[in-house]
């Protein structure tokens, strides 16, 4: 399965923040915000990721991430020269995608919870129809919005909807089947003139083809596009690392785990990692490295 990032867009309810700087590239407590969604595709399991990004900022991307080889990743880079919907994603990655399933994330949500990892591998071994994650929300109105039945099954879904019928907010995670592209050629912008995520979705639902999972207790999504929502983001993560010692989103050690590097590979990056919090961190890792005849396997509290 392959990954798209989508981290574009102008930024303009976090002005002047965003006045010099990307959104995704602000700092979520003590990494870049891009980190949270490229760790969501990596504990799916998915290696090969396209990050599309505005003109102006693509080369900033690849000062940050490069082509992704330090963390066993492939990533190749896209643009999007006007924010004119999510679903736009699919017919800038067409090439990339090559009709394969994929995954699509936003670049400035997070993920967190204990199994998460585990549902995101079990939604990566899609094979036919979408799989898409909705989360509780107070305020419906400002996102799509999913109505269930009695039984949990997916019956509607609304971009933005003045009267909810649903407090179930579609999250900014997707996995879709390899006719992801060429379904997305055949919407029509809305009324705002995008091409909205919501009405690729709402095919797969037509054709009795999509999948909803809830997140319920236990897990945290956070939308981190408002002043309110980056700095609650912040200090929810700045508080688990601090309380139990382990970091949210750290790229190296996600990618040991997974298999993606090993650990002479991580070993290097720790050693040559700069004397910062997060320097310390994966040099603290080390120590809990056990080698085995089964191979290397590493304890991280939380």
């Amino acid at each position: 399965m392959k990954g798209i990032v989508l981290a574009g867009g102008n930024g303009s309810r976090l002005y002047p923040m965003t006045a010099t700087i990307t959104k995704q590239l602000l700092p979520i407590y003590d990494k870049p915000m891009i980190y949270y969604p490229i760790a969501t595709l990596m504990l799916a399991g998915i290696r090969e990721i396209l990050l599309i990004t505005t003109p102006k900022d693509v080369d900033r991307y690849r000062d940050l991430l490069g082509d992704g080889a330090r963390w066993g990743l492939e990533i190749s880079y896209a643009t999007q020269a006007l924010p004119n919907g999510i679903a736009q994603a699919y017919l800038i990655g067409r090439e990339f995608v090559n009709h394969r399933p994929s995954a699509l994330v936003l670049g400035d949500n997070l993920f967190f919870g204990s199994g998460l990892s585990r549902l995101l591998t079990s939604a990566a071994r899609l094979a036919h129809g979408a799989h898409i994650f909705a989360c509780r929300v107070e305020d419906p109105e400002r996102y799509g919005v999913v109505e269930l039945d009695a039984q949990g099954q997916p019956v509607a879904i609304v971009e933005k909807p003045q009267a909810p019928r649903s407090n179930w907010a579609v999250t900014g995670l997707y996995f879709y089947d390899g006719r992801a592209s060429d379904m997305a050629r055949e919407l029509r912008p809305s009324a705002r003139g995008e091409l909205e995520i919501s009405d690729l979705n709402a095919r797969y639902l037509a054709a009795g083809e999509l999948a909803v999972t809830r997140l319920g207790r236990g897990f945290a999504w956070l939308d981190t596009g408002t002043p309110e929502s980056l700095n609650a983001a912040s200090q929810f993560v700045g508080t688990l690392e601090t309380r139990q010692g382990v970091k949210i989103a750290c790229l190296e050690e996600i990618a040991l785990t997974q298999g993606f590097i090993d650990v002479d590979t991580f070993a290097r990056m720790a050693a040559t990692a700069p004397a910062s919090d997060y320097g310390r961190y994966l040099r603290s890792l080390l120590s809990d490295l056990e080698i085995d005849a089964a191979g290397p396997s590493l304890r991280v509290a939380g």
